[in-house]
C-alpha cells in the first residue's frame, strides 16, 4: 500500500534523480524497458513522475536486496 503521503504527488525529473541517485539517461532508458515508471505528461513541455510509483520502485529495488540477503 503506498504511503499516504505520496499519493497524488508529482515529482519533477531532479526530485526523481535526487530521490533514486540515476542519471536522465538511466532513468530514460528504464522507462522505455520497462524497468522504471512513466511519467506523466503535464503540460506540452512538461512532465512528472507519481511519487507513489516512484517509491513503490524504490520499495520494490529494496525488497529485491532483502530477498537475496536472506537467501544467502
Amino acid at each position: 500500500m503506498p504511503n499516504v503521503n505520496h499519493i497524488n504527488k508529482i515529482l519533477s525529473l531532479g526530485e526523481v534523480k535526487s530521490l533514486t541517485t540515476l542519471s536522465t539517461s538511466s532513468i530514460y532508458r528504464m522507462m522505455k524497458s520497462g524497468d522504471f515508471p512513466k511519467q506523466v505528461k503535464l503540460s506540452i513541455q512538461s512532465v512528472g513522475w507519481l511519487a507513489s510509483e516512484v517509491h513503490s520502485w524504490m520499495d520494490a529495488r529494496i525488497a529485491e536486496r532483502d530477498d537475496l540477503s536472506t537467501a544467502a
